[in-house]
């Protein structure tokens, strides 16, 4: 099934889902959604760039937890955070985010910035 993108008609009033791009799972024959399924408000459908799903497989995912492990016990945290960061992203898991955090944070970097700048990217 494609993944359509939607977002708010007017941003700064939409809720926490809407306000930025959120995707959606529909089948070619389902109509556009016309309103957010969490606060009604009005959507558009927006043209997205062209993404490839990666699928990841129970070995790769401990094998890259394992190497972000190694990355943290050697001290070269801003390699923890970037792979931890990948993964999170191709992922959606919320926990290897905050874990990314965590490590750009020990490498120096000011992760107030880079969540504020995470949340401004939708």
């Amino acid at each position: 099934m494609p993944i359509y993108e939607y977002q708010a008609e007017k941003p700064k009033t939409g809720c926490r889902r809407c306000r930025f791009p959120f995707e959606v799972y529909q089948a070619l024959s389902d109509p556009p959604l016309e309103a957010c399924p969490e606060c009604g408000k009005r959507v558009r459908k927006l043209i997205s760039w062209c993404r490839a799903a990666v699928v990841e497989t129970r070995d790769e995912a401990t094998r890259t937890t394992r190497q972000i492990r190694e990355y943290e016990k050697s001290g070269m945290w801003s390699h923890a955070a970037e792979l931890a960061d990948t993964q999170a992203e191709a992922s959606g898991d919320s926990k290897l985010r905050s874990r990314a955090l965590e490590n750009y944070e020990k490498a120096g970097y000011d992760a107030a910035t880079l969540s504020r700048h995470d949340k401004d990217d939708g």
